[in-house]
C-alpha cells in the first residue's frame, strides 16, 4: 500500500497537471475517499502550497493561479555537488565536444534561488581543478560546502579574509589567525586549497580548506595580480616537493585513448615500440596500483619493483572482496 506521504505528493502532481480537478476524481486516482482528499489538501496548505477548494457543480480543487513549484529543488550541498561535477567534467575534457554540460548547468542555475545561484557563480569563477590522484582516505573529510561558497564569493569580490588556521608543520599547536587576500580555489590531489596572499609572511601561499577553523569577511578590498593562475601556482608548488617514487609503466592500448584517460598533469604519456609509456612521480604506490587497475588495459611495470608488490596486494584485496 502506498505511504500517505506518497499520495500527498501524487495529489500535488495532479493539481499541477490539471487546472481544476474534482474531489471525486482525486479520490478515484489516489484510491482513497473524499474525506482523505480533504485531509491531504490541508497537509499541502500546511506546507505552504496554496490549494483552494471550490464548491458547486463546477467546483473542485486547484492550485492558486500563478503558483508554480520549481521543477528542481536542491539543497545548497546538492547544488554545489552537481555544479562542481559539471565544471570538473568540462575542465578535464569529459564533455569537450558536447554542450550538454553547459546546458545542464544553465538549467540548474535558472531554478535555484537567486542568492545561491550568485554564490555558485562566484565559486565557479574562482576555482581550478588539477584532478591529480584520488582523495585521501586516511582521515575524515569535513563538509566544505558553505566554506567553498564563502571563499568563492570573497575571491570573486576581491574581499580580504581573516582565517583561523591550523598549521600542518606543528600539528599540536593552537590555530593561528592570519589576514589573507584570496586569489583562487584549487582542487588538487584530493584536497581543496585556497591560494592567497598571506599578510603575515608577505607571500602567496596555499591553505588547505580542511585546516580552516573559521573564516571572517573583513569588508576590506584588495587588488589581485592581473591574470594570476591559481592552478599553476599550486602545481608549481607541488612540483618542487620531493616525491618518493619514480614510476614507469608500459600500457597495451592506443596512445590517444590513454591520453584521454590520464591528464597531462598526472603523467607523461608517450608512444614507445613496446606500447604506451606512462611516466610519473608518486607518493603512494597503493594509490598508483588502484589507478592502474582501474584503467582496464594490460600493462607491464618497468619500475619500481615495489609497485608490483602494491599491485599484488591490491589484487588480493579484490579477491577477498569477491569471496565475501
Amino acid at each position: 500500500m502506498p505511504h500517505p506521504a506518497s499520495r500527498v505528493l501524487a495529489m500535488l502532481e495532479l493539481l499541477q497537471t490539471h487546472r481544476r480537478i474534482t474531489g471525486g476524481d482525486l479520490a478515484a486516482r489516489l484510491a482513497v475517499d473524499e474525506r482523505t482528499v480533504r485531509r491531504y489538501a490541508g497537509t499541502l496548505a500546511e506546507l505552504g502550497i496554496p490549494v483552494t477548494a471550490e464548491r458547486g457543480r463546477y467546483g473542485g480543487y486547484r492550485l492558486l493561479p500563478g503558483f508554480k513549484l520549481p521543477p528542481l529543488m536542491l539543497t545548497d550541498d546538492e547544488a554545489v555537488a552537481v555544479v562542481l561535477g559539471l565544471v570538473a567534467a568540462d575542465r578535464i575534457g569529459l564533455a569537450a565536444d558536447s554542450p550538454a554540460g553547459a546546458s545542464a548547468e544553465a538549467k540548474i542555475t535558472r531554478v535555484l534561488p537567486v542568492a545561491l545561484a550568485e554564490r555558485l557563480a562566484a565559486l565557479r569563477a574562482s576555482l581550478g581543478l588539477t584532478i591529480r590522484g584520488p582523495a585521501p582516505r586516511d582521515e575524515e573529510t569535513p563538509d566544505l560546502t558553505e566554506l567553498l561558497l564563502v571563499l568563492g564569493s570573497a575571491t570573486r569580490g576581491a574581499e580580504r579574509l581573516e582565517l583561523t588556521y591550523r598549521s600542518g608543520k606543528t600539528p599540536g599547536a593552537a590555530p593561528g589567525r592570519r589576514r589573507v587576500d584570496p586569489y583562487g580555489l584549487v582542487f588538487h590531489s584530493g584536497r581543496w586549497y585556497l591560494v592567497a596572499h598571506d599578510h603575515r609572511t608577505d607571500e602567496i601561499r596555499s591553505f588547505r580548506l580542511d585546516r580552516m577553523v573559521s573564516v571572517r569577511l573583513t569588508g576590506d578590498s584588495f587588488e589581485a595580480p592581473p591574470n594570476f593562475d591559481a592552478v599553476a601556482h599550486v602545481t608549481r608548488q607541488w612540483a618542487g616537493l620531493p616525491w618518493k617514487w619514480e614510476v614507469e609503466v608500459l600500457i597495451e592500448a592506443d596512445v590517444a585513448q590513454v591520453r584521454r584517460r590520464i591528464p597531462a598533469n598526472i603523467a607523461d604519456v608517450t608512444e614507445a615500440p613496446e606500447g604506451v609509456r606512462l611516466s610519473c612521480r608518486a607518493q603512494s604506490l597503493p594509490g598508483m596500483a588502484q589507478m592502474l587497475a582501474g584503467l582496464g588495459w594490460p600493462f607491464t611495470v618497468v619500475r619500481p619493483d615495489e609497485l608490483r608488490v602494491a599491485l599484488a596486494e591490491h589484487a588480493a584485496n579484490l579477491t577477498g572482496y569477491a569471496s565475501r
